[in-house]
């Protein structure tokens, strides 16, 4: 892609664009460059397009941090042992079928774990959840096990956690009398099983919700349960249903549980929403638990998105509790933006090396339409501050008429973070992850990408001795533009708080004058403090 500007007669900088237009500048291959945005951290990896991947999970060998296992919609493992950079993909079988809802775990050993729906041949539909093994990092597993036979009655949406300490793993899911049933006495559940034999064999099914909720698949069916294990063996899990966001423990390996659920949130707006462009969209909670051994160890965190601020302003919302779920915090809003957009499709882990919590979420705080960029939110501190990162190379724009999935995923350990979500390009749907050093992150000055992307750009990009700076005022404005080098160094001030009228301002940038190197940049604009960073490089 380039871009290059045609003149007649002269230049000047403080004319809007629109009178360069008129007076015959001719803008070549103009196609979305007002509209593009360059993230300024991401190193995105494709991880494949093959059969319309999307749910996708993501999981590390924390004895390896180069080994990755990763699934997604229908039947499909992917397999790096580089860290992400590179990617095999195959389909996985089993003589209970494979039917989606992929869910990729590890223990400490480093043996995988693939849990799944079901599709039986003489039995029915997402009748069980499956558990594939894999010792051989993911390359072949064996043919399963299962759990939750329960006659016809529907399995579904089940997570896994394993205890670092004593192997086990524990399950949790949704029973449905029939799925999607309108009658008021099908219902639904969540259940509880654990196995002590790494996989091999399943504990009988116990229900462990008071308050049932329907079949319809919507707000007050009860979906979402997520378990976590605690510093001393604890088993705690969240969900949402009729009452909001509620939450359930264990402090017996789920032999027992709590009598009646104690309400984390009430989720005003429900679990189920609508986003323009996505097929169904959920704010299903997600439970996790730092046993780091740092300052928050115990600390139990529930990460979930709601439209409780509007139902064109989904947001990401993350609580937590210090005392084993007794108490929780007010919901506290992960996206730091300040628009009325849409962000959603949570998903979070911790690094249990540090305590440090990861999110990711689909974002489009920079646009007016359904663009939509990948998000990353990370806290240092417990969840009382998130910086929160663009890891999307370029936007996508998905549609309602293809089906999207339910939800993101990431892992992180040993600070390194493998975050993974589905895009949709016109006529392909992939699963992607991003692989840029979360040191690099951290330690890059906390800008906020307030200013929309199709406000502000720069061109050509990469530039060569001479490249132009464009955006857009809306009214007379303070506004000031800095040019940084990569580690956060001011380099340049372009424009230092001055009074700028409505229009398009195009600034000339001569990086031979300002004796700029080889390397990468990034542009800081501020309009009346809102500010927006776009990255470039420059050539020699």
């Amino acid at each position: 892609m380039f871009f290059y500007v045609k003149k007649r007669g002269s230049f000047s900088a403080n004319l809007p664009v629109e009178n360069y237009m008129k007076n015959d500048y001719f803008f070549v291959l103009f196609i979305s460059l007002f509209t593009m945005q360059i993230s300024v951290y991401a190193q995105n990896v494709q991880i494949s397009n093959i059969g319309n991947p999307t749910e996708p999970s993501i999981m590390m060998d924390p004895n390896n941090p180069d080994i990755l296992v990763a699934g997604s919609v229908l039947d499909f493992y992917h397999t790096s042992n580089d860290g992400g950079l590179t990617w095999t993909t195959n389909s996985l079988s089993s003589p209970y079928g494979v039917w989606g809802d992929p869910v990729i775990d590890v223990d400490a050993n480093g043996d995988f774990y693939f849990f799944h729906l079901s599709n039986t041949m003489g039995g029915h539909w997402i009748d069980r959840i499956v558990c594939q093994k894999s010792t051989d990092n993911g390359h072949t597993w064996s043919n399963g096990t299962f759990t939750g036979l329960n006659g016809s009655k529907a399995q579904d949406k089940q997570w896994s956690v394993i205890d670092p300490v004593s192997q086990n793993i524990y399950l949790t899911w949704t029973e449905f009398d029939e799925y999607g049933s309108v009658n008021p006495l099908d219902k639904s559940r969540i259940l509880f099983s654990k196995s002590v034999d790494k996989g091999n064999s399943w504990s009988v099914p116990v229900q462990i919700n008071l308050v049932l909720g329907d079949c319809v698949d919507g707000d007050d069916t009860v979906e979402g349960a997520v378990p976590a294990v605690g510093p001393n063996g604890e088993i705690y899990v969240s969900w949402a249903g009729p009452n909001g966001i509620v939450f359930n423990r264990s402090f017996d390996e789920g032999n027992t549980w709590l009598s009646q659920e104690i309400l984390v949130d009430s989720m005003p707006s429900g679990w189920d929403y609508d986003i323009p462009g996505i097929s169904r969209a959920n704010g299903l909670p997600i439970t996790k638990c730092d046993l780091s051994g740092g300052p928050n160890e115990g600390t139990i965190y529930i990460n979930w998105s709601d439209q409780r601020n509007g139902d064109t302003n989904t947001d990401i919302w993350m609580c937590k509790s210090m005392d084993g779920g007794d108490n929780w915090s007010n919901p506290i809003r992960v996206n730091n933006d300040t628009t009325q957009n849409h962000q959603f499709f949570t998903w979070m882990d911790i690094d249990q090396t540090n305590g440090n919590l990861f999110f990711v979420f689909y974002d489009r705080r920079n646009y007016s339409d359904k663009r939509t960029d990948v998000y990353m939110a990370i806290s240092t501190d417990g969840g009382s501050s998130f910086m929160n990162r663009s890891i999307s190379e370029s936007p996508f724009i998905p549609t309602e008429g293809v089906f999207f999935g339910d939800y993101t995923n990431i892992v992180a350990h040993n600070n390194i973070a493998r975050p993974i979500w589905t895009r949709y390009d016109p006529g392909v749907l992939s699963i992607w992850t991003d692989v840029t050093p979360i040191d690099s992150i951290l330690s890059t000055p906390n800008w906020l990408a307030e200013v929309p992307s199709n406000e502000a750009m720069v061109y050509p990009n990469p530039a060569p001795e001479l490249s132009y700076f464009s955006f857009k005022v809306h009214q007379l404005a303070n506004v000031k533009l800095e040019l940084f080098n990569i580690n956060g160094q001011l380099k340049a001030t372009l424009i230092e708080n001055e009074q700028m009228n409505y229009g398009r301002h195009i600034i000339p940038v001569n990086t031979t004058k300002l004796n700029l190197s080889s390397g990468e940049y990034i542009y800081v604009l501020s309009i009346d403090g809102k500010q927006k960073t776009i990255k470039t490089i420059i050539l020699d």
